[in-house]
């Protein structure tokens, strides 16, 4: 499929820092609806007289949440076009944002959280369809980097903000942070966002076509396999997330404070391998990339795991191994995401869908192991090798991209990032 009739000349499409930094924020609202609650959830458990555990449920509750309302809201978008969800979607969370400020219960609020993950995965699926009806192969590929260095600086950012305001009032008020940041996107969304998908280029809303759209992309084998590795990295990150906290500071003895500094370098190493990827995808086409990337990932995650099985160079050791680990991460999902949704511009919203039903999916079910097989450095290691093995072999078996001629052919004068299996 060819880039958008609507935008015949990419270089029409507006590619400025304030358009990144919009759909990079919409894309953050769900990691900071997450990471700014994150702080403060020893409060909510003696605020609310409950227990660790169902205050952690608050939290898998918002990604099951989003994880079910990317597959509602993808159609959604392609039967009434992009602005309309999204501005449903965030309205809504502001609403339930508010309501969980006043929460008298635990299970009010775990209910609560799993509307608000719901209702603002709009603007996650809305920020993927948007690019794709703007853009194809290595422009696209090279604009959902640009998205990360936004996208990147959330989780670095949003627990220290969240921690400040919860010091100054209380945890409640985070809730009423989180509206207004939704109040504050409501508004950009309104005033700057045109509506990308013209009413000759919507889908049917009939239940059985979006049936059948869903069931064409489960069908195809290639799609499914692109779309599951952004949710095998995203399973990576949050296992490398869930343990590192008690890897550092019980095992290894790190402050508080230090924690917080390699927390932010290793974001750091994040952000800055999404920004060397929109650099190489001017030159290398993305499923170059990303099959590359993949495999430099997985060496390197074996060698983290022989110098944490060792104790070889100890701490340093340690930070180093996850540093490089993770800056691999940052070309993966990016390429991925654009490979998958080349060839279904006619349905992005419900594809688009698809790749964060499973990124949600497949992390809260990865991440969990780290802490079932001890949580300490071993266990949190094994289950990243463990993700970075199952994209190369998802990858291997579902696509031509390490097969002999399963390179990606040139169409006029995009890479067009198709893949022949000759």
């Amino acid at each position: 499929m060819t880039d958008p009739p609507h935008f015949p000349n990419r270089k029409q499409a507006p590619r400025t820092f304030k358009y990144i930094l919009m759909l990079g924020a919409l894309a953050a609202l769900p990691a900071l609806t997450t990471d700014m609650y994150l702080p403060s959830l020893p409060a909510v458990e003696a605020d609310l007289h409950t227990t660790q555990a169902a205050v952690q449920l608050t939290l898998s509750g918002t990604l099951l949440g989003a994880g079910i309302g990317q597959l509602v809201i993808g159609p959604f978008s392609d039967r009434f076009g992009r602005r309309l969800p999204l501005v449903i979607g965030i309205s809504l969370h502001v609403a339930i944002s508010l309501l969980c400020s006043v929460t008298p219960n635990i299970e009010t609020l775990t209910g609560l959280r799993v509307l608000q993950g719901f209702f603002n995965a709009a603007a996650a699926v809305v920020a993927l369809a948007v690019i794709r009806d703007r853009f194809v192969g290595s422009a696209a590929a090279q604009l959902l980097s640009r998205l990360m260095l936004v996208v990147g600086v959330a989780p670095l950012l949003a627990p220290t903000v969240g921690q400040a305001i919860a010091g100054l009032w209380d945890w409640r008020a985070v809730f009423y942070a989180l509206a207004l940041i939704g109040v504050a996107l409501v508004a950009v969304v309104w005033r700057f966002m045109p509506e990308t998908l013209p009413a000759d280029r919507r889908s049917p809303g009939h239940p059985r076509h979006v049936a059948g759209a869903y069931w064409s992309l489960l069908r195809d084998r290639h799609f499914m396999a692109l779309a599951v590795i952004p949710g095998l990295g995203l399973a990576l990150i949050m296992s490398y997330v869930v343990g590192s906290p008690f890897v550092f500071q019980n095992e290894y003895g790190f402050t508080a404070q230090q924690f917080a500094l390699v927390f932010a370098l290793n974001g750091a190493a994040l952000v800055l391998s999404a920004q060397l990827n929109a650099a190489l995808v001017r030159k290398f086409p993305p499923v170059h990339l990303l099959r590359t990337a993949l495999l430099v990932q997985l060496g390197l995650a074996l060698a983290l795991l022989g110098v944490v099985a060792t104790g070889a160079l100890g701490p340093v050791g340690l930070v180093a191994g996850l540093w490089l680990v993770l800056s691999a991460q940052g070309m993966i999902p990016a390429n991925a995401s654009v490979l998958a949704l080349h060839d279904y511009g006619h349905m992005a919203g419900t594809a688009a869908a698809v790749i964060g039903a499973l990124q949600s999916g497949v992390a809260g079910l990865v991440s969990p192991l780290v802490g079932l097989l001890g949580g300490n450095s071993l266990s949190m290691v094994t289950v990243m090798i463990a993700s970075c093995t199952a994209g190369v072999v998802v990858l291997a078996l579902g696509t031509p991209a390490y097969r002999k001629g399963g390179r990606p052919v040139r169409a006029g004068h995009d890479d067009v990032p198709r893949m022949s299996a000759d």
